[in-house]
């Protein structure tokens, strides 16, 4: 059996004809797009210092490459990456990258690994403990580090300001970037360029949405640290900002355990969500006593501006989504059915 054309009728063919040029043209319009994005952004060769964050997914790198005007496209970068193979050979770390670079350059130094030099980097969601060994790895001496990251050094700092006068720590108080590094520079130079830039994401306008949740700026950073390690995708954030602020207003704990284990891991212990300290917010009502790592700009904006929902619960589920619920009875059963691994259940 066999299709006989010139049964079908004329305006169907004509049709039929169409539909298949339209097809083929965006198959190759897809196509030439593809490769024209490939390309690099510009012949410009100077070097731009890269950061990929811990956990950022192929979406999110692609996102900031583009942001920093280092490619064209983030969807080309996620097929390229995808059809390279590469997808999970992409590594978190600092990169010397140029816009002359291709995608298939770019790609390539990022998931070899090969991080750039004469830069340190402070990344979102680290502890001081964390920090201090960058800052070592990086070649300082452990003395010199452990001087540089006294409070007092810092005193005329706006940012240190904010921090009550009982705490001694710079704990939450670093913003994460990347900073040049020679043979003369001091890590309390980096020190002071990273506290700086912190002063000037916590803006006029900032304080003031802290200060309508009623939060000071140093309780802002708390709340944010924590949002910051909770949630592993910015677009969870302000609604993961919204409960942990419902709860505070109802007098009820936290429940974070990326809290309870910071507590345990400072005092000496393995990461436990039953070790007894002021920061398991687990057991204890109110904020920790200080923040439990560095922040970013987008837990920051989510703490100022916490998304206009009623959950009072949420976790994060083995796939990376983060589910929220109004009651106990529901946030059980999300936990049941998505958190297994992460939540330690069997």
């Amino acid at each position: 059996m066999h299709l006989n054309l010139k049964r079908i009728p004329l305006k169907i063919r004509i049709i039929f004809v169409l539909g298949l040029i339209i097809f083929v043209s965006a198959i190759i319009g897809v196509r030439q797009y593809y490769f024209v994005n490939l390309r690099p952004v510009s012949t410009n060769t100077k070097t731009v210092i890269f950061t990929v964050p811990s956990g950022a997914t192929i979406s999110q790198i692609g996102n900031l490459l583009s942001k920093d005007s280092l490619i064209h496209s983030p969807w080309v970068f996620e097929w390229y990456v995808h059809s390279a193979n590469l997808t999970n050979s992409l590594e978190a770390g600092t990169f010397a990258l140029s816009p002359s670079d291709s995608v298939q350059q770019i790609a390539s130094i990022v998931a070899s690994g090969h991080v750039a030099e004469g830069v340190v980097t402070i990344l979102p969601g680290k502890n001081l403990n964390q920090v201090t060994n960058t800052f070592i790895n990086d070649g300082f001496s452990p003395t010199s580090v452990k001087l540089a990251l006294d409070p007092s050094n810092y005193l005329a700092l706006p940012i240190i300001a904010d921090k009550p006068a009982n705490v001694n720590t710079l704990e939450g108080l670093l913003y994460p970037d990347s900073f040049d590094k020679t043979s003369t520079t001091l890590p309390s130079q980096i020190l002071r360029e990273s506290l700086v830039e912190m002063g000037q994401h916590i803006t006029a306008s900032m304080q003031a949405a802290f200060a309508s949740e009623g939060l000071s700026v140093y309780q802002g950073i708390i709340l944010a640290s924590i949002v910051q390690q909770e949630v592993s995708k910015p677009s969870a954030m302000a609604q993961a900002a919204q409960v942990f602020i419902a709860r505070l207003k109802q007098g009820m704990p936290l429940g974070s355990d990326v809290t309870a284990n910071y507590g345990a891991i400072i005092n000496g212990h393995a990461p436990s969500l039953t070790y007894d300290s002021p920061y398991n917010t687990l057991i204890h009502t109110g904020l920790p006593p200080t923040p439990i790592g560095t922040v970013s700009q987008a837990s920051l904006v989510a703490v100022a501006h916490p998304a206009n929902t009623q959950w009072l619960y949420f976790v994060t589920g083995d796939n990376g989504v983060t589910y929220f619920e109004q009651t106990l009875q529901q946030h059980n059963a999300d936990v049941a059915q998505y958190c297994h691994k992460l939540c330690s259940q069997p």
